[in-house]
């Protein structure tokens, strides 16, 4: 571990970080440009993020003593993934710094709680009730009509742990089907186009959001984002302050997004929030070449308590994911010119399975 700097962590300090994923990777690969050595902990034997790490430590989530040996060993622990046992970030909290706090991954960890604490802010969020029971789930879509989308609260993404309610869907069967989880209804929202705030919040309360992007998804998956989003600038400016209020309400320390539905009527564009991640984001891939800093070195930078990067684009950008086997396309990628290419470094190339991305910077439109 480091010396302890007057004003914070300085280069040489050890930032630990849970889960070794594409995500861990590129936070590693952040870290050591800033003179910041990574330390990953995680219970796969060949994750992707080792391979770029100074050390890692392979051990389950539960195991008690290799976490103690893990905090020991580091100057702050950060996360990849949200779904952090509750019980490890508080056995680690105790120990070592964490960043960001265990009330964030609380809040985002199930979804019923994340919408009362986003509703509770007065932001617009899409109607929802609590679903525990079968019963539960018929008076739910009683009260909020077809279509809707069953989620389960805790363990989803990528489209996993959902279900749309449509005219027709036999309700028990769609119960079945999430496997009697706790649950949360949301009413379907009537929207023009998704976007996300990937912003940052410091230790004293100093904020920044790079441009809001606009995301495509398919199958469940994001496929592409562009930046700017294409919406007004009222909506813009509404959803990054909607992003800024979240951050100080969690007094979140780190990177992180929130996505957003647009939705139009005759008052003009309305933004309305759909999920919270309390970590580095698909969407922000697009800042590593895009913007003047990256989103995972601003993420070392909030959680070592360096200064906050600049946020300001680099042009119009997108960024494409390469999902199974769109990444065997990576001769042809590295001839393109302007084409910026990442591969996460995973071994096989499975059906619906992020390997990669590639950026792209465009001129502005005059």
């Amino acid at each position: 571990m480091s010396q302890p700097d007057p004003r914070g962590l300085g280069p040489g300090a050890v930032l630990g970080i849970l889960g070794g994923g594409q995500l861990a990777r590129m936070l590693a690969l952040g870290a050591a440009d800033l003179g910041v050595r990574a330390h990953i902990f995680a219970p796969e034997p060949d994750s992707p993020a080792y391979e770029v790490a100074a050390r890692h430590t392979i051990g389950a989530y539960e195991d008690e003593a290799a976490l103690a040996s893990f905090a020991d060993a580091v100057d702050v622990v950060t996360y990849e993934f949200e779904n952090v046992p509750a019980a490890t970030a508080a056995f680690l909290a105790a120990r070592t710094p964490l960043h960001p706090g265990a009330r964030a991954l609380a809040v985002t960890q199930d979804r019923l709680t994340e919408k009362r604490f986003v509703a509770g802010l007065g932001l617009a969020v899409a109607p929802f009730e609590a679903v525990d029971s079968l019963a539960d789930l018929e008076q739910a879509v009683a009260r909020l009509g077809r279509p809707a989308v069953l989620k389960t609260r805790r363990f989803g993404y990528d489209g996993k742990g959902q279900i749309k309610i449509a005219d027709g869907v036999d309700l028990a069967q769609a119960w079945d089907e999430i496997g009697h989880f706790p649950a949360i209804l949301e009413g379907f929202v009537t929207f023009s186009r998704e976007v996300s705030v990937v912003a940052a919040r410091a230790a004293d309360g100093s904020f920044a959001a790079f441009d809001v992007c606009e995301n495509e998804h398919r199958d469940h998956i994001l496929a592409l984002t562009q930046v700017p989003a294409r919406i007004g600038w009222a909506a813009a400016d509404g959803a990054i302050e909607a992003a800024r209020r979240i951050g100080e309400a969690l007094s979140y320390v780190g990177v992180f997004a929130v996505e957003f539905f647009v939705v139009e009527d005759k008052t003009g564009e309305h933004v309305v929030v759909n999920e919270i991640a309390p970590r580095v984001h698909n969407s922000g891939h697009w800042t590593s070449e895009g913007a003047q800093t990256s989103q995972f070195h601003q993420h070392v930078r909030a959680v070592c308590g360096f200064p906050l990067g600049a946020t300001a684009r680099r042009g119009r950008v997108t960024m494409e994911n390469l999902i199974g086997a769109q990444a065997q396309d990576w001769r042809a990628l590295l001839a393109e010119p302007g084409a910026h290419l990442h591969l996460y470094g995973k071994r096989e190339a499975r059906p619906g399975r992020k390997m990669g991305h590639v950026t792209r910077i465009l001129p502005e439109v005059g």
